[in-house]
């Protein structure tokens, strides 16, 4: 089993830095062709930033993993609000803009429901037709409101400032390419070695997804919204999250829906799914405020990671090991 762990921490590796040549080439190739930097960044940029977390659900629905493809999805945006914006906190604590708080917020809300109504009654190809909708009518509605010319929205904002530089065609056709191969090879060989270390620890695909695989696919927000807390861009830091967690759950968790539909497991409806409406739910308070000015203080960013804890060694203690 060490070998799969290995294999496992290859893959992940592996598929962060061919992401990040996917992003850098679909980004370049956009731009060379005149679509503006505010639509490279809102579209290709946020996409692509969780191409690890679709390549990976794709391939487990296709080989008949859809409960690996579901518990990377959920595991991550939980990993997302109670890991990174708790550890985030604990560095500085994080201030709110109040964009934030009137659109990305509620939306966020909004879909995290939307999603969780959908699975109560098992995931059908239509659940996964409607997710791909909602994503159209989100970015739809991204794109208008910074077009409209009103204060720049804070996910579009990061986003922006995440679109890497223009490079020339033939180099930016080549990063595209290879950075789609790498997606591929790395997701498969990621998604081959959770299934084998699920097999012989005798747990199931959606406890890997949950924990381990969640784990790996998020580390890249952690480093993201550090490096953007420790530049005092609060609002990038959580705006990282936010759109991680849309796209997670709109993008990725559609997937099973559409290739594999089929009934989803008990604990998600009882256990992992009422975890993330809780934790979004905290967000969305601490967010909004009411008494005092949104933010998250240390003491907050402590509960949230501390609740995060607790949450994956609940997840160890069911399985028995």
């Amino acid at each position: 089993m060490l070998i799969d762990f290995i294999v496992l921490a290859i893959g992940l590796v592996a598929l962060v830095f061919a992401a990040n040549w996917f992003v850098d080439g679909t980004s370049s190739i956009a731009r060379n062709f005149g679509v503006s930097p505010l639509l490279v960044g809102l579209t290709i940029v946020g996409l692509g930033t969780s191409a690890p977390e679709v390549l990976v659900a794709l391939l487990a629905s296709v080989q008949g993993n859809p409960g690996l493809a579901i518990g990377n999805a959920i595991g991550s945006n939980i990993a997302n609000i109670g890991l990174i914006l708790g550890c985030t906190a604990l560095i500085s604590p994080l201030a709110f803009h109040s964009g934030l708080l009137k659109r990305e917020l509620p939306a966020l809300m909004l879909i995290s429901i939307l999603c969780y109504v959908l699975a109560l009654d098992g995931l059908s190809f239509v659940d996964g037709i409607i997710m791909l909708v909602a994503l159209a009518l989100f970015l739809f509605w991204l794109v208008s409101s910074a077009l409209a010319g009103r204060e720049k929205d804070v996910l579009a904002q990061e986003m922006e400032a995440e679109i890497p530089e223009s490079m020339p065609n033939r180099k930016a056709w080549i990063y595209f390419a290879v950075g789609l191969i790498g997606l591929l090879l790395s997701s498969k060989v990621l998604v081959w070695a959770a299934v084998n270390i699920a097999q012989t620890m005798g747990v199931s695909d959606l406890v890997i997804g949950l924990t381990i695989v969640a784990l790996g696919t998020s580390l890249p927000e952690l480093a993201a919204s550090i490096s953007s807390v420790l530049k005092g861009e609060d609002d990038l830091a959580v705006g990282n999250v936010i759109g991680s967690n849309v796209y997670n759950l709109l993008a990725v968790y559609s997937l099973p829906a559409l290739i594999a539909p089929g009934p989803v497991d008990a604990t998600v409806i009882s256990r992992d799914f009422p975890v993330l409406l809780g934790m979004t739910g905290v967000l969305f308070i601490l967010g909004l405020g009411f008494s005092k000015a949104g933010n998250i203080n240390r003491w907050e960013g402590s509960a949230l990671l501390s609740a995060y804890l607790f949450y994956q060694w609940t997840i160890f203690q069911s399985t028995a090991l």
